[in-house]
């Protein structure tokens, strides 16, 4: 059927239904439900293709190289039916996106993948990063063993989000995100838990990474370190070459933290800010300070701030509040308005808290009114004298409410 411009053609390829509509050759829907169909539509696919995956288990190992949309026309892998997400499980990696640009990744699951979860990069082309990568809705669990195997690993990929995504049980000295050399990136709503207890990360950034933004996410139990801001890479791994530090420009705001040995730490970063979000009960320190790679040319990790942010922690627990390494510069970090109560020993508050340089404004040995923290609730009360301190509200949830575990 042809009417103007537009063009209406249906056909079948084996069990794979296509639809085109426009003269154009874009807004293609595809319909997959085993393997096989899947690789098929993926070989085929041009701008403005959506593949829709049925629902059921596909078999891992999966890897795509230069899949590549435009600014108007992504391509967009997604379920079929969003109440039953597909589940793409086992290989080294479940996924793997090589050189891949304006590429959507819709309500997938992907579990015990034997080194990553999902693994996109740059196909070894440092100058020709990836890049315009949304993944949303995304369970990764159960990836790796006891060795550096991350729930996502981001390598060369520029102008990305992630949201709303949750990452559960990844390798022990891994990361839930992994990035290296990834730039202007959004990382959102999204949940992080059950990381190994002292080797792994929740979120990493590294290797030249710089413009990242964590916001409104929870962590519970998310590794070592919660956020690894910076961190230690081979100088051969850097995008582009090193500019003498590790990340800079990051950004870790409004966000929910409960657990975790060091929640926060920066590792070589020049310049990072963490503001408006809760901690509750850090295992160790609240945060470090830290220069890991060593190369002369690097700068001293530097220019951090911390601000505005509920510090909620037991004397019996915490080491000392900032745990700082040497050949660093801890007299740059900047600490003001942040709202701090020792939970077993509220009137050694102010004593308890040792930072490295004076703050300003902060406010000592409150209770700030959690709803019900023993169930994991961190929202305030009504009454709370922490109201302005803390993850502030936007229009989609306020994170220090607990979300549903995943199956």
């Amino acid at each position: 059927m042809k009417s103007g411009n537009w063009v209406l053609v249906m056909f079948v390829l084996a069990p794979v239904f296509v639809a085109v509509a426009n003269a154009q050759g874009v807004s293609v829907t595809v319909s997959v439900h085993t393997r096989d169909n899947l690789q098929r539509a993926v070989e085929v696919a041009k701008p403005g293709t959506t593949i829709l995956l049925a629902p059921g288990t596909y078999e891992g190992g999966l890897a795509f190289t230069r899949l590549q949309g435009t600014k108007d026309h992504p391509i967009i892998l997604a379920a079929a039916d969003d109440s039953k997400p597909p589940v793409i499980q086992g290989g080294n990696s479940c996924l793997h996106l090589s050189d891949p640009a304006y590429v959507e990744l819709h309500n997938l699951v992907l579990a015990k993948g034997r080194q990553n979860g999902l693994n996109i990069d740059d196909d070894g082309s440092i100058e020709t990063p990836a890049h315009h990568v949304v993944l949303r809705r995304l369970q990764v669990r159960d990836i790796g063993s006891d060795r550096n195997h991350d729930g996502i690993k981001l390598s060369g990929l520029d102008d990305f989000r992630i949201e709303k995504c949750t990452v559960e049980r990844w390798g022990q000295k891994g990361s839930g995100i992994d990035m290296v050399g990834c730039h202007r990136g959004d990382i959102s709503h999204s949940t992080f838990r059950e990381g190994e207890k002292d080797g792994a990360n929740g979120v990493q950034m590294k290797g030249g990474s710089s413009e990242v933004t964590v916001r409104h996410c929870r962590f519970e139990n998310a590794g070592g370190r919660a956020v690894n801001l910076g961190g230690s890479t081979g100088l051969a791994y850097f995008r582009p070459s090193p500019q003498g530090y590790e990340a800079k420009d990051i950004v870790v705001e409004d966000c929910t933290f409960v657990g975790s040995m060091a929640p926060v730490a920066f590792v070589g970063v020049d310049g990072a800010t963490v503001r408006h979000n809760t901690f509750y009960r850090p295992t160790k320190w609240l945060m470090r300070i830290l220069q890991e790679n060593q190369d002369p040319k690097f700068v001293p990790c530097r220019n951090g701030k911390f601000t505005g942010n509920i510090i909620a922690f037991q004397m019996d627990e915490v080491a000392t509040t900032v745990n700082v390494g040497p050949k660093t510069a801890p007299e740059t970090f900047q600490f003001a308005g942040n709202f701090w109560y020792c939970l077993d020993s509220p009137d050694r508050t102010s004593r308890a808290v040792q930072l490295p340089t004076a703050e300003s404004g902060g406010t000592y040995g409150q209770d700030p009114g959690f709803v019900d923290a023993s169930k994991g609730d961190l929202r305030l009360t009504a009454d709370s004298p922490a109201i302005k301190f803390g993850p502030r509200k936007d229009n989609d949830t306020r994170t220090n409410a607990p979300p549903k575990a995943s199956r």
